[in-house]
């Protein structure tokens, strides 16, 4: 089961959207506050966008099927944050519009 679901983050990965890429390029390599960040990383049965392990925080990206999807998320981000994470989402336009906005918001997030 461990194995599916990192070859299902490996296709995630290679498939990622431009507000992922855009996101993912702004946080790779340690470069905000040299902070590590995992994009499209298994954690506790599901597979979240992105993660940083060291302030126990998950990033997600909601597109337009999220609006869909609303109790499923409710339900996916209070078993994250049971487990002690802080779960933040941005919606695809905002990371597209407003990067400034978006890394604020992240950096608020992971001060501890």
């Amino acid at each position: 089961m461990a194995d599916e679901r990192r070859q299902f983050a490996r296709r995630l990965r290679r498939q990622a959207t431009g507000p992922e890429d855009v996101l993912w390029d702004l946080l790779r390599g340690r470069r905000l506050d040299g902070l590590k960040f995992r994009r499209q990383e298994p954690l506790l049965g599901y597979t979240v966008d992105f993660l940083c392990p060291e302030r126990k925080l998950v990033i997600e990206l909601d597109g337009r099927q999220h609006g869909w999807d609303q109790g499923y998320d409710a339900a996916r981000t209070d078993e994250i944050e049971r487990h002690g994470f802080m779960l933040i989402r941005f919606r695809n336009d905002e990371v597209l519009d407003d990067r400034d906005a978006v890394i604020a918001r992240i950096r608020a997030a992971c001060t501890p």
